[in-house]
């Protein structure tokens, strides 16, 4: 039952999110997927939640959903329910998805659950590093914000309505969000993966502002 759930909704989102160009495509939930398996195997988490989290944590995010939060928990409920899931299932999987996502510097989103805090994690780690470079400037690209532009300084949002308005420039997003996510790891294992990959973004920003200044 839950192996034929978990394939099922495989395949569903990966329909849903083959074409997206934002950086949030199927690649990015299979990575997640990986990542999250990976850290809860060595955490101890509940597999089965971790992978259908991952799995459904982009699908109707608010970004895409005209910034309703409560478009994906609805969408992975709607899903599941009609998957036969267990209750109680739906329900750990639906509030990890209500929690997941990155709220604002000043707004604490923490996870109640272990399985919660291993896909949140993983979410993360793919936003840092190379790959979360390079989805950082893809989303960018997708919301027509310019690359970086001086006078505009960075915004830390105290609110998630004030992150939800946001625009800015993309490199202000590396300031405003992806920075701030290595120290706001949960895991033992989450926080040395952020490690390496948080110094690699910082090695990035300081060459591409030296360039921009025309240093290098």
């Amino acid at each position: 039952m839950v192996g034929r759930i978990i394939a099922e909704t495989e395949a569903h989102v990966r329909g849903l999110l083959a074409g997206d160009s934002s950086g949030h495509d199927w690649f990015h939930i299979e990575r997640v997927r990986q990542t999250a398996l990976a850290v809860g195997r060595e955490e101890g988490a509940d597999l089965t939640v971790v992978e259908l989290a991952a799995l459904l944590h982009d699908v109707d995010d608010w970004k895409f959903a005209g910034g309703d939060h409560t478009a994906g928990p609805r969408a992975a409920r709607d899903w599941l329910v009609g998957q036969r899931a267990e209750a109680a299932l739906i329900d750990h999987v639906c509030q990890i998805i209500a929690g997941l996502s990155f709220k604002g510097a000043g707004v604490p989103t923490p996870m109640t659950t272990l399985e919660g805090q291993v896909v949140q994690d993983a979410d993360r780690l793919d936003a840092l590093g190379a790959i979360g470079i390079a989805r950082t400037f893809a989303y960018g690209g997708h919301k027509g914000q310019p690359i970086h532009d001086p006078t505009i300084p960075p915004e830390p949002h105290a609110t998630f309505d004030a992150y939800k308005r946001g625009g800015g420039t993309t490199i202000n997003h590396f300031y405003e969000k992806l920075l701030l996510l290595a120290e706001r790891m949960n895991t033992r294992t989450g926080k040395r993966l952020a490690a390496e990959r948080q110094l690699y973004m910082e090695q990035f920003l300081e060459q591409f502002l030296a360039e921009w200044e025309g240093q290098r």
